[in-house]
């Protein structure tokens, strides 16, 4: 089992990241503020304007195996730095001969959904059996039975678009209920509808960061077995998309950065003072926001969880990496389907 290894998150504008040694260097306004050994790092992500990076270390990064990512201030998705694909190429073609294959593409895909609404399911349920709130408990309840409907739908899914519509379904009944997993007593703190491009109230704000973050943990995950992240099977193909980075991601969004959003609210970590409102009504987080945000995201990544497929104890941060493997077994015919994570 690989060992989770340190992201370096890099905030600060006119920050300047170079090799040093066999470490990466930050520095600004010509002083180093850290140092961290390459060994130590599966990724670096940046946020910010004005923030560069040497060849050298976009080399070295890229010997390595290292992921580097580029988002602007907002962690909206900029660029990214790989080195040569990993893996037998034979798994790559394996991969891309499946997602041309429709029959492969649905059995996959549907796979990813419902693990995914399965996810959501437990998230609401853990919530409705604590809540003290009998009415809201209620209305979690009611949703969760909705996504247990929809779960069992998708079997009927013929091809991907119907796959989409139940999952569309189970989306809508999921986030118009997300705000009764909220405690934080401050109202102005609530999902009014899930909004994206760009956020328009704090929690969707939270939530499409860790979408982000997520998204480069996945990415990293499927590069890292010698899967290709750009072709999937259950998001279309589109230039600079990664399809199956996202369809990983759909099964660990309510694990990893739901959950995450909760903690954040709940126990206080945010308030309104962590947000920013622009002149076209997107909300944003602050830079000292963002830190606790990323803070919270690597705890959480340091949980450990008992994987029911493998039957190890490992951390949650691995688990991109972890299924990405199982997709890779099942690609290769080692594994008859594929076996999503399922949150108990």
């Amino acid at each position: 089992m690989p060992v989770l290894q340190n992201t370096l998150y890099v905030t600060r504008d006119g920050a300047y990241l170079f090799k040093d040694g066999e470490a990466v260097a930050v520095k600004l306004e010509g002083k180093v503020l850290i140092r961290v050994p390459l060994i130590n790092l599966e990724g670096i992500v940046t946020f910010g304007w004005d923030i560069a990076c040497s060849p050298e270390l976009m080399a070295a990064c890229a010997e390595r195996a290292i992921g580097i990512s580029f988002h602007n201030a907002h962690g909206a998705f900029q660029a990214a730095v790989h080195g040569y694909p990993t893996g037998n190429v034979l798994l790559r073609r394996t991969q891309h001969r499946a997602a041309d294959d429709p029959s492969k593409c649905i059995a996959i895909a549907r796979r990813c959904v419902q693990a995914k609404l399965a996810n959501q399911r437990t998230l609401l349920r853990r919530a409705a059996r604590e809540h003290a709130d009998s009415v809201a408990a209620e209305r979690l309840t009611r949703a969760a039975n909705i996504l247990d409907n929809r779960i069992h739908t998708t079997d009927s899914a013929a091809d991907i678009d119907s796959l989409r519509g139940h999952e569309g379904e189970a989306a809508s009944a999921y986030f118009e209920n997300f705000n009764d997993l909220l405690t934080h007593p401050d109202a102005t703190l609530r999902l009014s509808g899930r909004s994206r491009r760009p956020p328009l109230d704090p929690v969707n704000a939270v939530l499409s960061f860790l979408y982000t973050m997520l998204a480069h943990d996945c990415r990293s995950g499927c590069a890292s077995v010698g899967l290709d992240p750009q072709i999937g099977f259950y998001h279309a193909d589109r230039p600079g998309r990664a399809g199956l980075a996202l369809d990983l991601m759909e099964e660990l969004r309510p694990v990893l950065a739901d959950r995450a959003v909760l903690t954040l609210f709940n126990r206080r970590q945010l308030d309104t003072k962590s947000f920013k409102t622009f002149e076209n009504g997107a909300v944003l987080l602050t830079d000292d926001a963002r830190k606790t945000v990323l803070q919270v995201w690597q705890e959480r990544k340091q949980e450990e969880i008992a994987h029911p497929v493998l039957g190890e104890i490992i951390p949650l941060g691995l688990l991109p990496r972890v299924q990405a493997q199982l997709l890779a077994r099942h690609l290769r015919g080692d594994l008859p389907a594929y076996l999503p994570y399922l949150w108990k």
